[in-house]
């Protein structure tokens, strides 16, 4: 995983995510999700583009299912962006490089 991604816990949800300065592309994923697996190399070569403009962080939900049952995330991976605290984006499902840049302009 790039040094960019920060691994999100229920404990440190708030601080990481919610509090940010910057908006945040948060990975709700697990370890057994094919899909999610597909989606990281996507996810990790985001967070190196944009590093300083998009924090990007991972949540395992089988590890942390606080936030993700609070999100109502019922399918994964499932990608939200947030901004000032609040939900700017939400994304299901496994998309390419191009197409995630895309729903990424519009929000951050």
């Amino acid at each position: 995983m790039a040094n960019s991604i920060v691994n999100v816990t229920d404990a440190t949800f708030k601080q990481e995510v919610l509090e940010s300065e910057l908006p945040v592309l948060v990975d709700f994923w697990a370890a057994w999700c094919g899909p999610c697996r597909m989606v990281a190399p996507v996810v990790e070569s985001i967070a190196n583009e944009y590093n300083g403009r998009l924090k990007v962080a991972k949540v395992d939900v089988d590890h942390n299912p606080n936030i993700a049952g609070q999100l109502g995330i019922m399918s994964i991976p499932t990608l939200i962006v947030f901004k000032g605290g609040q939900v700017a984006k939400a994304m299901v499902g496994y998309m390419p490089k191009d197409q995630m840049k895309k729903q990424l302009e519009g929000v951050i």
